[in-house]
């Protein structure tokens, strides 16, 4: 069985205002991956995702492979996993 791990992502480029978010929810649901999502002001957007890494890595591709997110860099860093954790949320 694969190993669940937790990430958390800050993503730069063009990020807000192109359904980055609520793609990431689709995403995650689809993976069956949990953690959450919110935008930043300062254009960023940032994510907690846990998972198999194997599905982090398919909703990664998913979010690169849109036509209006352009993700130009990541900043990615290894967290504890959240075992009581059960679904992905959309911050505000």
């Amino acid at each position: 069985m694969e190993e669940i791990v937790r990430k958390h992502i800050v993503f730069y480029g063009r990020v807000q205002g192109v359904g980055f978010r609520y793609r990431s929810h689709y995403a995650a649901e689809q993976f069956g991956l949990t953690g959450w999502v919110r935008n930043r002001y300062d254009g960023t957007v940032e994510m907690e995702i846990q998972g198999k890494r194997m599905c982090i890595d398919a909703l990664l591709c998913a979010l690169e492979q849109n036509d209006y997110v352009q993700i130009d860099d990541m900043d990615t860093r290894m967290l504890a996993v959240e075992a009581e954790e059960r679904s992905f949320r959309i911050l505000d």
